[in-house]
């Protein structure tokens, strides 16, 4: 296991293929999936698949990674950061199985992910986008240090685009 990022209560670590069947219950559940545009995978190896074909450490040094919770060992869903190459951008996303929501792991999670992305990537913006409606994800996004900057067309509905600046 490949650990990237330690906080107090977590892990973060690159995806591997084990994780097919966490994946595939996470996008489950439409609650998690519904501001994201996304799928659910249609069954496990579909998600296999998706984990397989998952180059962005290898493009880009750097990605989305699993999240673990330390006491347990859990995986207890994903959050990283993930450059555009077509917007030359790099941008901080997460998800949560729905049990888990409002403890804070999105947050504990995120914030290290900027911190790292600026300290050891020497990143110099970081953006998050949500859907208007994501208020949850919108205060992660606060809580973390972002700031508003602009509404966009996220699939058909109304986005926010949040953005923090390395000094």
């Amino acid at each position: 296991m490949k650990t990237i990022l330690e906080t107090d209560r977590l892990l973060l670590r690159e995806f591997e293929i084990t994780d097919a069947q966490n994946f595939y219950e996470l996008n489950l559940n439409p609650n998690v999936i519904k501001y994201t545009g996304n799928s659910a995978f249609k069954d496990i190896d579909e998600a296999e698949t998706f984990l397989q074909n998952y180059s962005d450490y290898q493009k880009n040094g750097f990605g989305r990674w699993a999240v673990i919770n330390k006491s347990t060992q859990d995986f207890i869903g994903w959050c990283g950061l993930k450059y555009d190459e077509k917007l030359d951008e790099t941008d901080i996303g997460f998800r949560f199985f729905e049990h888990l929501w409002n403890k804070g792991y999105a947050t504990e999670s995120a914030k290290a992910c900027v911190d790292y992305g600026f300290a050891k990537l020497n990143l110099k913006t970081i953006i998050g986008r949500a859907m208007k409606e994501n208020t949850a994800s919108i205060k992660v996004l606060e809580k973390i240090g972002l700031q508003y900057q602009r509404d966009f067309n996220f699939d058909g509905q109304e986005g926010v685009i949040y953005s923090i600046k390395n000094y």
